[in-house]
């Protein structure tokens, strides 16, 4: 068959690899002049940073793209795992270092904390448990089907219902089975890797952890790009078309059947057609179809990225980074109800350059600074970035003894304004809907339409959700349908 992907991030190169595997002829068409969605890159001056998701964990998901074309994933990239997955800091000093080994992760905790061994373990049992019982029943099927549940596994999960802690919030879940203060915290962090909120997501997200700790955190030898660019290669090598700087006018519909694409006012004939777009853009701008439209209350947090060239070293900091706000609820309910940026934000640094060669001048480090932000609806955003920026100063020179903005020799900032225009993201969330909410999944879009034949979607807004894994889990989906189709 021919067909047509449009959008070339990472849920639609891992479409296309998966699809020219089956034998079909696949064309990927690219709004912009490079390939990988958010997972772009910046250089300013001798500094250059990644641009989008900054966390790479499951790495056997995208070695099984190569895999399955019988090529060595490491002839293209290669990752190591950290022995680190982040470092928290609070205001009072307190400070904790999350291990990759279980056994150190724990311990450290006990010490640090004053918690219970066996709590820990109980935890990380139960979130592994629920991660087992739902994994090939949600993550890699379409959830929006009856067969997916018409198997054995929907009966085990029904059967453990009470175990998935559906009706708690993840901050409940955490508070009743963890206790301390400071753990709940780095635990709640978990509900922002879906832009979700850790007082509205149910008490399932504890998955999230047992991912991160069961799979480790790691880091590509050239940084996030080279995932996106390794795929890109395979992609050539396979066969796979790509037109770069082609912004698809719209999806050619005739008799409720997707039959092809336009492009600079011509019609290109297709069988199939993937969106890798955001959904909401898809059906607004691709499909003329203004009815569909995600709810905004329903939206995922955005971001407020400012990238700092440091003309200096910090020791204490590693890749991964957290600085927590003194009240992480308030900031919550500032993002989710007021659509604001509290004035004590948590913030996120990503620093490659600690892993990375070259990514930096010697003795210097590429900072990305990373706050959550609300949905753009239009505030201020001139006006919210300066006030944050001192803010966000402030708070690293309390944490680190030090004047930040005696060190910042470049600097460029990144508004959900800007997110949303540079990668065509329906408001600037960041992956599409929130989790916030027992029916969230099933708010969330399926991996093809309902009442158009022939037409996908893929990416991260759509089932099973944003992330490089979960992207990749969704190609499977889409090209699993497309084969069931014929």
């Amino acid at each position: 068959m021919r067909i047509a992907v449009i959008g070339s991030g990472i849920g639609g190169l891992s479409s296309a690899i998966r699809l020219a595997k089956k034998g079909h002829s696949v064309s990927v068409f690219e709004r912009n002049d490079t390939y990988g969605g958010k997972l772009g890159i910046i250089k300013l001056n001798k500094y250059s940073f990644d641009t989008g998701p900054s966390l790479l964990t499951m790495p056997h998901l995208i070695d099984e793209l190569f895999q399955m074309h019988g090529e060595n994933p490491r002839d293209y990239f290669n990752y190591r795992k950290k022995d680190i997955h982040c470092k928290y800091f609070w205001d009072d000093k307190t400070n904790f270092t999350a291990f990759s080994d279980k056994s150190k992760y724990i311990n450290e905790a006990v010490s640090k904390f004053y918690i219970e061994k066996d709590s820990l373990l109980k935890y990380f049992s139960r979130s592994k448990k629920k991660y087992d019982l739902i994994n090939e029943l949600f993550l890699f099927r379409p959830i929006n089907k009856i067969s997916t549940y018409l198997n054995f596994d929907t009966v085990k999960a029904l059967l453990n219902l009470k175990l998935f802690q559906l009706f708690s919030s993840l901050d409940q879940v955490n508070n009743n089975d963890i206790g301390n203060r400071y753990m709940i915290q780095v635990f709640n962090r978990y509900a922002t890797y879906n832009g979700s909120s850790p007082y509205l997501t149910p008490g399932i997200m504890t998955i999230i952890q047992h991912l991160e700790n069961h799979y480790g955190t790691h880091v590509c030898d050239e940084g996030m790009r080279q995932i996106p660019t390794s795929m890109y290669e395979l992609c050539r090598k396979i066969g796979v078309k790509f037109h770069f700087n082609k912004s698809v006018e719209s999806i050619i519909v005739k008799n409720k059947e997707a039959t092809g694409i336009k492009l600079n006012n011509k019609i290109l004939k297709f069988d199939k057609v993937i969106s890798n777009v955001d959904v909401n853009i898809t059906y607004k701008k691709l499909l003329n179809d203004k009815t569909y439209l995600s709810n905004k209350k329903n939206m995922s947090s955005s971001a407020l990225i400012f990238f700092w060239g440091i003309n200096r070293e910090f020791k204490d900091l590693d890749l991964h980074n957290i600085l927590f706000s003194n009240d992480y609820k308030e900031e919550f309910k500032n993002i989710f109800e007021k659509n604001e940026i509290t004035n004590d934000p948590t913030i996120y640094i990503n620093i490659t350059s600690k892993d990375i060669k070259n990514v930096s001048p010697k003795g210097c480090e590429n900072w990305f600074v990373m706050i959550n932000s609300p949905k753009d609806i239009g505030q201020d955003w001139d006006k919210i970035k300066n006030t944050l920026r001192k803010n966000i100063i402030e708070k690293i020179n309390k944490n680190f003894s030090v004047n930040i903005q005696d060190h910042i020799v470049e600097e460029r900032v990144f508004t959900p304004k800007d997110i949303s225009i540079n990668t065509n993201s329906y408001l600037g969330s960041l992956y599409g809907e929130s989790s916030n909410g027992i029916l969230s999944p099933l708010r969330r879009h399926q991996n093809f339409s309902r009442s158009i034949k022939n037409l996908y979607f893929c990416g991260g807004t759509v089932h099973p959700g944003g992330g490089i894994p979960l992207c990749i889990m969704s190609s499977k989906i889409v090209s699993d349908l497309i084969e069931k189709s014929n």
